[in-house]
């Protein structure tokens, strides 16, 4: 589901199917459920992301906020979201992702 960039804010179709994927918060080791949780874009609305499920994720709000504070990167592969620390918090800036919610898929 893409609606390009006709608007910033997730709509209730591509949120639902979202929450239906990640299940809850995707951010490593992070247990909060889906209902609790933000949909945020992977590339920004602000540097040309699209509202779609290909990029977006959620996010509970204390790691939405963390990300945008800290500088985390979100990559997806396969459909997973993997994080990647800023070099303050790990130099080797391994990716990790949050096995919670999806612990089947690699």
């Amino acid at each position: 589901l893409d609606i390009g960039r006709t608007t910033r804010i997730f709509p209730p179709h591509i949120r639902k199917a979202i929450a239906a994927r990640d299940q809850g918060c995707t951010f490593p080791d992070c247990t909060i459920p889906a209902p609790w949780c933000e949909a945020h874009h992977i590339t920004y609305w602000s540097q040309g992301g699209t509202t779609s499920t290909n990029n977006g994720t959620l996010l509970c709000s204390h790691h939405h906020h963390l990300i945008h504070k800290e500088q985390w990167k979100i990559t997806t592969h396969q459909g997973i979201p993997w994080f990647t620390p800023p070099p303050h918090l790990d130099p080797t800036q391994t990716p990790q992702r949050n096995h919670h919610h999806t612990p089947h898929r690699t």
